[in-house]
């Protein structure tokens, strides 16, 4: 008999109690997997809602970042040997049924990364733009070029957690998971993922004044 696969969800949430209930709901009707939430110093009650909706809930005291819920996941992961980990946004922009393709995709490298609809009518220009720009300093910083370098929705195996050390605290962590997949000599795949808009999703992620600070810190971590 062949052992079922030991699967984490790490949901990174800062201040997501509109959507967070209705993302975890969605979460449960396509997966089995163990659901983390990494309340990331929130003010809302999201950690509360998250434990309400039968997630296991870590609490960071004060807001520290993306990068540092990665790594609070990741660390869970590694102490609790999981064999494999999906890191999936808290906004609820991404489709819980593309669980299983990403999952799958695992069978053929050791990183997974769900790529938008970046150049669909579907995305807003302002999005477009916005990706399109940071991915291309991805490759000049990194020297790793992807379709999608900011995507949330990514599946790692075992190898590549352990492997994979998040030192960025900040949303740079996105372009610094690619570098260290590359410096590790980790397959990484890109699949393509559907992407859910709402004014709620729309209003997170990277703004203008995000992607100075995030080029910033890219050229920083790279030295």
């Amino acid at each position: 008999m062949v052992q079922e696969m030991k699967t984490l969800v790490v949901l990174p949430a800062y201040n997501e109690s509109p959507v967070l209930a209705e993302t975890l709901e969605k979460l449960r009707g396509s997966t089995k997997a163990d659901m983390l939430v990494v309340d990331d110093g929130s003010s809302d009650g999201t950690g509360d809602i998250a434990l309400k909706s039968g997630a296991r809930v870590v609490r960071h005291v004060v807001n520290l970042g993306l990068g540092a819920a990665l790594e609070t996941g990741f660390e869970v992961s590694r102490r609790e040997g999981y064999d494999r980990v999906v890191t999936f946004d808290a906004d609820g922009q991404h489709n819980p049924e593309d669980m299983d393709y990403i999952l799958e995709s695992l069978d053929t490298a050791d990183v997974v990364i769900g790529v938008r609809e970046i150049h669909g009518e579907r995305m807003p220009w302002v999005k477009k733009m916005g990706n399109t720009v940071l991915n291309l300093l991805t490759g000049l910083v990194f020297g790793v070029y992807s379709r999608d370098s900011q995507s949330g929705f990514r599946a790692f195996n075992r190898k590549a957690v352990k492997r994979i050390r998040v030192r960025a605290n900040r949303y740079e962590v996105s372009s610094e998971i690619l570098y260290e997949a590359k410096r590790n000599g980790l397959k990484v795949k890109e699949v393509p993922v559907e992407v859910i808009y709402t004014e709620h999703s729309m209003s997170r992620g990277t703004g203008v004044l995000d992607g100075f600070k995030i080029l910033w810190r890219m050229i920083i971590h790279n030295r």
